[in-house]
């Protein structure tokens, strides 16, 4: 019964390339569904063919949001995406639509269904300008360092060279004189506040890199090294948020004579099948989850969508 009490939200998520986008949408028509993006470069204007953004057709009406509202050189982090996407939630609830989160960034996916709390996790300017400052002077090793003395257990969750979350971890222990992976580890702990059902879709790992290196390739063939000289024009660089993601550091790093082009494509083909493998680890460790694997339902996703159905009904959210 408490669950019949909570509102309801549908979770659509799964590794790149595994084809979401379109399942979305015949989810969403079917329940009537509203979809939140997921993602932490759909936000981007001007960012279409590197982020595989859904096209205006596509949508078949489904409103969308979180695609399509940042400039690229905005800053966008968890803490923004989940008061955006609690934001947008309000708005599909008032309309008396369902919530469906569909993408692959599954930190903020738990950001959401958690409703993990960032309070204690705000800035601190003067702290923060410090640590940047000493990884310009002695690299981003001695940062790593000083983490390690304080929050071990993130030190080994963070690569020495991801300054920008060794900062974060050090700017919070500095904050709050308590590790942030003990933080997190609590905030993992929390319940979900929705009624929730939360689908991973997978496929054979050897198909979804096929899917993966196929895509790269129609990617470059839509344009995608003309967007990234676009997006250079317009004054973006290496050091943007927006330009950290897949397909746009590669293809920047190629147009700023770091590397030829057929290494920049060698190197996005390996990173985004890491990535994906990535996916799939975190969302593993997820309670809640029910698995969808394509190949037990024949690849059709009419078959697929009917299962998805089932488990919205009994799970009492339709």
């Amino acid at each position: 019964m408490e669950e019949t009490m909570k509102k309801p939200l549908i979770v659509l998520t799964g590794p790149t390339a595994v084809g979401k986008t379109k399942l979305s949408i015949s989810l969403a028509k079917a329940v009537g569904g509203e979809i939140i993006s997921a993602d932490s470069m759909q936000i981007y204007k001007y960012m279409d063919i590197g982020s595989a953004k859904i096209k205006p057709e596509e949508m078949q009406g489904v409103p969308h949001y979180l695609v399509d509202e940042l400039m690229p050189d905005e800053e966008f982090h968890i803490v923004r995406f989940q008061q955006m996407a609690k934001a947008a939630m309000e708005k599909i609830y008032s309309h008396g639509h369902i919530p469906i989160l569909v993408g692959g960034t599954g930190f903020y996916i738990q950001a959401v269904t958690r409703d993990i709390d960032f309070t204690e996790a705000i800035q601190e300017d003067g702290y923060r300008k410090e640590l940047e400052a000493l990884a310009e002077e002695r690299g981003p090793e001695y940062l790593h360092q000083m983490l390690r003395e304080v929050d071990p257990k993130s030190a080994q969750e963070i690569h020495a060279n991801n300054v920008k979350r060794v900062i974060r971890a050090l700017e919070f222990y500095h904050q709050n004189k308590t590790p942030i992976s003990s933080h997190n580890e609590e905030q993992k702990e929390r319940k979900s506040p929705y009624n929730l059902a939360y689908f991973v879709l997978n496929a054979p790992r050897e198909l979804l890199y096929e899917r993966i290196d196929r895509r790269v390739d129609e990617m470059l063939a839509d344009g995608l090294v003309k967007e990234v000289e676009g997006l250079k024009a317009m004054g973006c660089h290496q050091g943007m948020v927006s330009m950290q993601g897949l397909g746009y550091k590669e293809i920047l790093a190629y147009l700023d004579g770091e590397n030829p082009l057929e290494e920049a494509v060698r190197i996005l083909k390996r990173d985004t099948r890491h990535f994906a493998k990535r996916q799939l680890t975190w969302f593993r460790r997820e309670p809640e989850v029910t698995w969808v694997n394509k190949d037990e339902f024949g690849y059709e996703d009419e078959k697929i969508l009917e299962y998805m159905l089932d488990v919205c009904h009994i799970k009492g959210i339709l």
